[in-house]
């Protein structure tokens, strides 16, 4: 099969040739139609993480079609149409029965522990709890941004900060996941407000929901707090000090701050804030298999990620891109279609 790999990290990424994987028990392997290019595909090959060996396959997101079953695979018949959340619970743990793969200790991840979806195929494991079904009216292209962006947005802001309609959420942010929380906000009725330094990305964030744009830099906090009043909801879609303590600093008492972005070492905390304001601070993981039906019922409402797919490509330019820093995909979300060269 076709595959992007990189042998070292921050070194060539390569379109090469392995073998088609085999599904051991429990496991099925996807054809996949559509896998999208996310920031932290680089993180994977700039060495941030400590998961990643190499060689390694990239890519976390995917859609497409059961190719093959192994030995106890229960619920999925090859030609299946589906997709995965990017953490890979190991089905057997406490916290997978409890449906929190996203949180289980066993878990795997394409792209950093395993190899990953920018290839014709991938293996699932416990294909039984980390599939998900896809609906015949969601295209592989939109369902390939659900994985990591979509799915990650929508547990932070309705498990994790239970955002409630007609509250403000600022979001720090406006890539693939701020984006998607811009979305999943005004779908639930909510009142997003979007801080980044791209004028683009501020302006497909107002296409897509935003109330409120507000260009990064020194004035961003005191033109939040004007606004708003103090954000009932953060959420941190970077990852870095500055942004972390802008989202943090935007809260009224006893808001409710979500740290999504990736960082690559703990930043300082506004503390003292938290404590006096009785803030809470919340991490969010992605999303387990299991609460998919909520997405899909947004999606039913009409929200449409597709409205998020900005560019198709093909292989060679997929690992072009893989190598560029992540502000040069541009506003919205790009997917690899590994059938393309």
């Amino acid at each position: 099969m076709k595959a992007l790999q990189y042998t070292s990290f921050g070194g060539q990424v390569e379109v090469v040739d392995l073998p088609r994987p085999v599904p051991g028990p429990g496991e099925a392997v996807i054809a996949v139609a559509a896998s999208g290019l996310c920031r932290s595909d680089w993180h994977a090959w700039a060495g941030h993480d400590d998961s990643v060996h190499v060689p390694q396959v990239p890519g976390h997101e995917c859609a497409g079609l059961v190719a093959a079953v192994g030995p106890g695979v229960e619920c999925w018949r090859e030609g299946d149409r589906v997709t995965a959340p990017f953490v890979h619970g190991c089905g057997t743990c406490a916290w997978c029965r409890a449906g929190q793969a996203q949180v289980c200790p066993h878990q795997t991840q394409p792209g950093f522990t395993d190899p990953g979806t920018h290839a014709q195929f991938v293996t699932v494991r416990a294909a039984d709890t980390n599939l998900v079904g896809l609906p015949d009216t969601v295209s592989f292209a939109a369902a390939a941004s659900l994985g990591c962006r979509f799915a990650t947005a929508h547990r932070a802001l309705t498990q994790r900060a239970h955002l409630a309609r007609g509250e403000w959420v600022v979001v720090v942010g406006a890539g693939g996941v701020g984006l998607s929380a811009v979305m999943i906000a005004a779908a639930l009725g909510a009142q997003p407000v979007v801080v980044d330094r791209s004028a683009d990305a501020l302006a497909l964030a107002g296409r897509l929901g935003a109330q409120v744009l507000v260009e990064a830099g020194p004035g961003a906090l005191e033109e939040i707090l004007q606004v708003t009043g103090g954000a009932h909801v953060a959420l941190d879609a970077v990852g870095s000090a500055d942004t972390a303590a802008l989202a943090i600093l935007s809260l009224r008492r006893q808001g409710r701050h979500v740290q999504v972005g990736l960082v690559t070492e703990d930043p300082p905390l506004p503390l003292s804030r938290v404590i006096g304001w009785e803030l809470s601070i919340l991490g969010s993981h992605g999303m387990a298999a299991v609460d998919y039906p909520a997405l899909f019922a947004l999606i039913d409402q009409g929200l449409d990620p597709a409205l998020l797919v900005t560019r198709v490509v093909g292989r060679q330019e997929a690992a072009r891109l893989m190598q560029e820093p992540s502000g040069a995909l541009g506003p919205g979300i790009v997917v690899l279609d590994p059938g393309q060269g």
